[in-house]
């Protein structure tokens, strides 16, 4: 079968040099990215779980960030579904299966909550109904494709700065209720340590469960803003726990994933729940004060740990170190020890198309210009045991103004690859 592949990889790659967008009409394009990096961890033992409900296909999914909905036209719903529809037919087409849309990014939400206001992203101004739902549309679109539709979640994040979002509705949480919030540098966020908190976050989750006919709920890689030790000392010396005051972030963090999980499944036991922790593991065991090998190791956490490898082949930092180049730390993540029924998948980052990934290295930039570099990474991935991928993110690929050509020749040979590989 290896002449197939190879046959169709080659008519992909020429047929892409005619397009001038993946499958959709390009549209303005979308500079900027969020970068990230991205880590062992101590092991606990958790209650047993049912076994996490995994798809038995490869995973093949796309991020759809707050960052497209910036583009997108909520004027109506009719002028959002319009949008939607050709999303997921492009998401479609090039093979995936699964879409994993951003529907509360900052306290705030893209469907009516008892918990949390209308989202700025819908009308400008937090707080404000659109008259539609955008939620009840991405679904609809996405299972009308074949798609399966995971929601988004930021659980602690209420502002970026001052201007991301800017004003805060009446209704958030985080003015109702003031003393669940904590500054970090220029952002606003809700306090892991707070019972409150958790059991808010809980509560969204479970109104999304509740309500939607979700294949999913999905966090990315926030969790504790800082390290700063006065970001919460008040509330660990209030604690009583002989826990350092790494282990007890960790541990309220670890209690919150535990939460949702159980929540999810007391209401749909086949919705899955899954974390996007960055790919340097230190950064979050160190940083973040995340778990992943708890979670990753132990039933009862999560259905899927999906961690950002954003780097090239042969990534080298200015140190002259190559942990992180893409064909080492998929090894790491792939060896670390998962519970039955937990899946691993690797985030894949389409900004780099073009641009390159910074590192200290002579194919930083031209591995990223050749047109395959993600179709690559999806056959390493397979090649180390990885259950599927998540391209970061949408825009990148379909509205890439910039690198209209390399998205659309990325695009095809993904495609090729998706449709051997069934």
């Amino acid at each position: 079968m290896m002449w197939k592949k190879i046959f169709a990889l080659l008519t992909a790659a020429c047929l892409a040099v005619s397009l001038a967008a993946c499958g959709g009409t390009p549209a303005a394009s979308q500079p900027g990215s969020q970068s990230q990096t991205g880590s062992p961890i101590a092991n606990d033992t958790g209650d047993e779980a049912e076994k996490p409900a995994q798809p038995a296909r490869e995973y093949r999914a796309m991020w759809v960030s707050y960052l497209e909905w910036q583009q997108f036209d909520f004027s109506s719903a009719e002028a959002f579904r319009a949008g939607a529809e050709e999303m997921m037919a492009n998401c479609a087409d090039l093979g995936l299966n699964t879409v994993i849309a951003q529907v509360r990014p900052f306290a705030d939400a893209l469907y009516p909550s008892q918990y949390f206001p209308w989202s700025h992203l819908c009308t400008g101004t937090q707080g404000q109904d659109p008259g539609f739902d955008p939620l009840a549309i991405l679904i609809e679109t996405a299972h009308a494709q074949g798609l399966e539709l995971e929601a988004w979640l930021n659980p602690y994040r209420v502002q970026l700065s001052a201007s991301m979002p800017g004003q805060l509705a009446e209704n958030n949480p985080a003015v109702t209720s003031s003393e669940l919030v904590k500054q970090a540098g220029e952002g606003l966020y809700f306090d892991p340590s707070s019972e409150t908190v958790r059991q808010l976050i809980v509560d969204g989750v479970t109104e999304i469960v509740t309500n939607y006919d979700v294949d999913g709920i999905h966090f990315d890689d926030y969790f504790y803003p800082t390290t700063e030790a006065s970001f919460d000392e008040a509330e660990y010396a209030a604690s009583g726990t002989s826990l350092s005051l790494e282990d007890w972030r960790r541990d309220n963090v670890n209690q919150l994933v535990k939460a949702v999980y159980d929540a999810i499944k007391a209401v749909k036991p086949e919705v899955r729940f899954g974390i996007s922790p960055q790919g340097n593991m230190d950064n979050n065991y160190n940083g973040q004060y995340s778990d992943v090998a708890l979670w990753l190791s132990t039933p009862g956490y999560v259905d899927y740990i999906l961690p950002q490898l954003y780097w090239g082949y042969g990534y080298t930092t200015s140190g002259g170190q190559t942990r992180f180049a893409f064909e080492n730390i998929t090894k790491e993540w792939a060896a670390l020890e998962r519970a039955e029924g937990v899946a691993l998948y690797f985030g894949l980052g389409a900004y780099r198309i073009g641009d390159g990934d910074g590192g200290n290295y002579d194919n930083a930039v031209t591995q990223w210009q050749s047109g395959h570099n993600l179709a690559d990474m999806i056959a390493t991935g397979r090649e180390v045991g990885a259950d599927g991928y998540v391209l970061y993110r949408y825009d990148f690929l379909f509205h890439n103004g910039s690198w209209a050509d390399l998205a659309a020749s990325e695009c095809a040979v993904i495609r090729a690859e998706n449709q051997v590989a069934e």
